[in-house]
C-alpha cells in the first residue's frame, strides 16, 4: 500500500490500489446533466481518466486545462476527469474555463469510482490525484497515484501512455 499525503499529512485511501495489467473496475458516476456514466459507456475506446480533488482549486484547474488541450491531439482517446464536485459546479466551471475536450464526471453520490480505483480519501471525502489509462479492452495500461495530492501528475507519461494504448 503506497502512502499518499494531502498538504504533507498522511491520508487513508479507500479501496484497492490498481496497477498496469489489471482489469479496469466498473464504476457509476454522474455527468453534468445528472445522467449516470459507467466505464462500459466508453467501451471500445482508450480512456485517460484523471481523478482530482476539486476543479475549483489551482492545481486541478491547471490539470484539467492541460488535459483538455492535449485531448484534441489524442484522436480516439476519451479524456475523463472525475472529482466529487457536484455536477452543477462542474458544468459551470467547464463553461467558464472553455473545457470542450474533457468530460467532467462527479463521484459525489457514492464514491463508486474512488473506492473501485483506490483513490477515495477517507478523511476528506475527496479523490486523491491520480491518472489511469485504460485500453479499448478495459485493461489498465498506466497508473499514477500522485504521492502528494496537491502536486501535479506526470502529464507527459500519461499522454504517452494514452497514445500507446490500443
Amino acid at each position: 500500500m503506497m502512502s499518499v499525503t494531502f498538504k504533507e499529512k498522511p491520508v487513508t485511501l479507500l479501496g484497492n490500489q490498481l496497477k498496469a495489467g489489471d482489469q479496469a473496475p466498473d464504476f457509476k458516476v454522474l455527468a453534468n446533466d445528472m445522467s449516470e456514466v459507467t466505464l462500459a459507456d466508453s467501451k471500445g475506446s482508450v480512456r485517460l481518466i484523471a481523478a482530482v480533488p476539486s476543479v475549483d482549486t489551482g492545481v486541478c484547474d491547471a490539470e484539467v486545462r492541460r488535459f483538455n488541450e492535449e485531448a484534441s491531439k489524442l484522436g480516439n482517446v476519451k479524456v475523463l476527469t472525475i472529482s466529487v464536485d457536484l455536477p452543477f459546479a462542474q458544468k459551470r466551471w467547464c463553461a467558464a474555463a472553455g473545457i470542450e475536450n474533457v468530460q467532467t464526471l462527479s463521484d459525489h453520490r457514492d464514491l463508486s469510482f474512488g473506492k473501485a480505483y483506490g483513490v477515495a480519501i477517507e478523511e476528506l471525502r475527496l479523490l486523491a490525484r491520480s491518472v489511469f489509462v485504460i485500453d479499448s479492452s478495459d485493461k489498465i495500461t498506466y497508473v499514477e497515484y500522485v504521492d502528494e495530492v496537491t502536486s501535479h501528475p506526470n502529464y507527459e507519461a500519461a499522454i504517452e501512455a494514452a497514445k500507446a494504448a490500443k
